[in-house]
């Protein structure tokens, strides 16, 4: 495994770590404790610190999960969580940002992590009148200074470009030092202002959906049909062909000897403002494979820096 360092933070994460939104059950799969468990022993064999999860996955279903499996013995991992959605059931959320809820959040956090500090606590998803709220960051900076928050980030949302620009370049005013922006082979708006700003601010990145919700894995066809309770389900037929002729031109230049889920990662890590790439996984098996990108030193002449 490689490390990097995650920006102002200081931290070194792992260049590969672990996205655990799957682990809320919206992703095809409800996942057991001894399932959760296995996954997070391979991810510390393979090298892996990082782990980033969410109060929303499943009502704070997947930070319970990793809480139960790790036992409170979070020494040598990174612990990564966000804020500002309260679950409603499958693909529900209603939006919650102020401080005083905020802060309630928090607690239910670290309760289900056992855990009595998160690593990076990240702003997730919000609108701008959601970031520009004086009163929720001087709440999150007292926590800092309780020992419940080591850092503060920023996982803008994919869909909004003024959202994203917007607090990128205000993260320094909020005192956030990691931003969380969606990245892959597919999606690459990150490439024209975020990044160059991360990168000026000297702000951490992690690359979310990196293999854009496993459609870089080249599992899938235009035949493939996901469950009702897999998140992808709610793709149209157009988007799904759409996607699939995408990933079928990228399937074109991967050098000999890589699985396409490799190849995907590596192209985001050659990226000098990416820290880390947080794929998720189903088993050991696909997070050992994830994990075997920290060492490919050739990809695609398509990324933005022509890298070979």
């Amino acid at each position: 495994m490689k490390y990097r360092r995650l920006g102002k933070t200081g931290l070194d994460v792992s260049v590969i770590g672990l996205g655990t939104w799957q682990l809320g059950g919206e992703w095809g799969k409800n996942f057991s404790s001894l399932e959760v468990e296995k996954i997070l022993d391979t991810a510390r064999e393979m090298g892996i610190n990082l782990i980033d999860t969410a109060e929303c996955y499943g009502d704070h279903r997947s930070e319970e999960l990793l809480g139960k499996a790790v036992r409170g013995k979070w020494d040598g991992w990174i612990l990564a969580s966000k804020f500002g959605h309260l679950y409603q059931g499958s693909f529900e959320r209603d939006q919650c940002w102020s401080a005083d809820e905020v802060q309630q959040q928090l607690e239910k956090s670290l309760r289900s992590l056992q855990s009595e500090i998160i690593d990076l606590y990240q702003f997730h998803s919000g609108s701008n009148q959601a970031f520009d709220n004086d009163q929720l960051w001087t709440m999150l900076e007292k926590q800092k200074k309780a020992g419940k928050i080591g850092h503060l980030g920023i996982s803008i949302t994919s869909g909004n470009s003024e959202y994203q620009e917007h607090q990128t370049d205000f993260a320094d005013r909020v005192g956030a030092e990691a931003i969380q922006v969606c990245y892959n082979r597919l999606e690459r708006r990150a490439e024209e202002k975020v990044l160059p700003s991360c990168l000026q601010q000297d702000l951490g990145v992690l690359a979310r959906v990196p293999l854009a919700s496993g459609f870089l894995s080249g599992k899938f066809s235009g035949a493939t049909r996901f469950e009702s309770n897999d998140v992808r389900s709610r793709k149209t037929p157009e988007e799904l062909s759409r996607i699939i002729a995408q990933v079928e031109e990228v399937r074109r230049e991967i050098p000999e000897g890589q699985s396409m889920a490799q190849f995907a990662l590596a192209w985001c890590l050659l990226h000098p403002a990416v820290s880390c790439v947080i794929p998720g996984c189903r088993n050991p098996e696909q997070l050992r494979q994830n994990a075997q990108a920290a060492d490919l030193d050739q990809v695609s002449s398509e990324h933005p820096l022509n890298v070979v």
